[in-house]
C-alpha cells in the first residue's frame, strides 16, 4: 500500500510486502484471527490506461519527495512530526469523503474490522508504521534526497533478513546472493557520498528498520486480507494519526503551530494533496499494471527523483555512487522478477 508519501512505491494488496520490498511467501499464523467477510457485490472500480496512470503516478511520487523536501529547508520548516500527523489526519478525512462519494474504498465491505482485529493486527502495524514516516521525514532533514533514495534499496534487504529471522521464508543461495548484491551497492553510494552525516545515516537506518518490520507484521497478521492502497489508509491513517498526536508535544511542542501562518493554507494544503492523491494514483497504477510493469515505473522513478534532486536542490552525486546504486537497482529487478518466488 502507497502508505507512505514519502516513499511513494504503491503496494498491490495485502499481504504483498511492497512493491519496494517484494513478495515474501509465508506460513502465517492469520489464521487465529478473524477472516475477513467476502463481499462480492462492489462495484467495478474505473479503469485508467496503463500509458496514463503510471505517468501520472510517478508525478505525484516524485512531487511528494521534493515538496517535502522544499518545506524542510527552502521555507525553513524543520517540522517532519507535525508534517507527517498532518498528511494522516488529511488522509482520515480524505479517505472517508472517498468512501461516500465513490466506489474505491468498497474493499472496506470485505473487511470484518473488530476489537479483537484492531488490538491484534491494525495497532501494532500502525505503531510500527508511525515510526517510519517519522524517522523517515526525519532523515530529510540531515541527508540529501538522492541519497536517502540509495539508502531505500537495502529496504528489500532488511525485509529478507527479518523474514528469515521471523521463519515466515526460508534463505536460499539465490535470495543471499541478491541480499549481498544489494547491500554491496549500498555500501559503495554511502562511501560516495559526500554530505555523510553520521546522525541522518543512523535514522534512515532505523526507519528503515521500522518499514521492513511493518511489512513482515503484515505478512504475519494481516495474511490473506486484501487490502488496496486506500483501504490500508482508511484504517491505518486514524490510527496512526492520533499516535503522532501523541508523540508531538514530546518532540516538536508548539513550535510548528507557530510558523503555520508563515507557511499559510495554500501550502499546507496542497502538500497534504499531493500526498493523498498519490495514493488514489496508486489504486489505479495498481489495478492496471503487471508485476513487471510496477518493477519498471519503481525503478525510473526513483531514477527521475535522483535526478530532480541533483536538478532543484544540488544535490551531489559521485560516480562512486552511480556504480553502487546501479549495482543496487540490479539487484533490487533481480529481487521483484525472479529472487522472491524461487528458492
Amino acid at each position: 500500500m502507497a502508505l507512505n508519501p514519502e516513499d511513494g512505491k504503491p503496494e498491490e494488496e495485502i499481504p504483498l510486502a511492497s512493491m519496494k520490498d517484494g513478495e515474501l511467501a509465508t506460513d502465517s499464523p492469520a489464521a487465529a484471527l478473524p477472516a475477513p467477510v467476502s463481499a462480492s457485490s462492489s462495484k467495478p472500480k474505473p479503469k485508467i490506461s496503463t500509458t496514463l496512470i503510471v505517468p501520472i503516478w510517478m508525478a505525484f511520487s516524485v512531487s511528494v519527495i521534493l515538496y517535502n523536501n522544499h518545506l524542510y529547508h527552502s521555507l525553513d520548516f524543520k517540522y517532519p512530526v507535525f508534517l507527517v500527523t498532518w498528511h494522516l489526519t488529511f488522509a482520515t478525512i480524505g479517505t472517508r469523503v472517498l468512501q461516500r462519494t465513490t466506489n474505491l474504498l468498497d474493499g472496506t465491505k470485505d473487511i470484518n474490522m473488530n476489537k479483537d482485529m484492531f488490538l491484534k493486527s491494525i495497532l501494532p502495524i500502525a505503531l510500527l508504521f508511525s515510526g517510519s514516516l517519522i524517522l523517515s521525514n526525519s532523515a530529510y532533514l540531515h541527508l540529501s534526497v538522492s541519497y536517502i533514495q540509495m539508502l531505500k534499496a537495502f529496504n528489500a534487504v532488511a525485509v529478507l533478513l527479518i523474514s528469515w529471522a521471523s521463519r515466515i521464508a526460508e534463505p536460499s543461495r539465490r535470495l543471499g546472493f541478491i541480499v549481498c548484491m544489494i547491500s554491496f551497492g549500498v555500501a559503495l553510494t554511502s562511501g560516495g557520498e559526500l554530505n555523510f552525516t553520521l546522525i541522518g545515516f543512523t535514522i534512515q537506518a532505523f526507519a528503515v528498520l521500522f518499514e521492513a518490520s511493518r511489512l513482515v507484521m503484515i505478512e504475519i497478521l494481516l495474511h490473506g486480507m486484501k487490502m488496496d492502497p486506500l483501504v490500508s489508509l482508511h484504517y491505518f491513517a486514524p490510527v496512526c494519526a492520533l499516535v503522532n498526536l501523541l508523540i508531538l508535544p514530546f518532540t516538536e511542542g508548539l513550535a510548528p503551530f507557530y510558523q503555520l501562518a508563515r507557511i499559510g493554507p495554500l501550502i499546507l494544503f496542497s502538500n497534504a494533496f499531493v500526498a493523498f492523491f498519490l495514493n488514489v494514483a496508486a489504486v489505479f497504477l495498481v489495478g492496471v499494471g503487471s508485476g513487471l510493469i510496477l518493477t519498471l515505473a519503481g525503478v525510473l522513478k526513483d531514477i527521475l527523483l535522483i535526478s530532480a534532486s541533483v536538478a532543484f536542490f544540488t544535490a551531489q552525486v559521485t560516480p562512486l555512487q552511480v556504480v553502487g546504486y546501479s549495482i543496487a537497482l540490479a539487484g533490487l529487478v533481480l529481487f521483484k522478477t525472479t529472487g522472491s518466488n524461487k528458492k
